[in-house]
């Protein structure tokens, strides 16, 4: 239950992470990658049962 909820909030954190809006654009992918990876582990963990 708590990895799921956790999985969510993350996929929300990396939609809003997206670089769309003019002054986020200087950003790059760097917030949306660092995101992406937690959100990978988060899975690799719910899938071994760890979480």
């Amino acid at each position: 239950m708590f990895g799921t909820i956790l999985i969510v909030i993350v996929i929300l954190m990396l939609i809003g992470a997206a670089p769309r809006w003019p002054h986020s654009r200087d950003w790059g992918y760097y917030p949306s990658g660092g995101l992406g990876l937690l959100l990978l582990v988060l899975i690799v963990l719910l899938l071994l049962g760890r979480l």
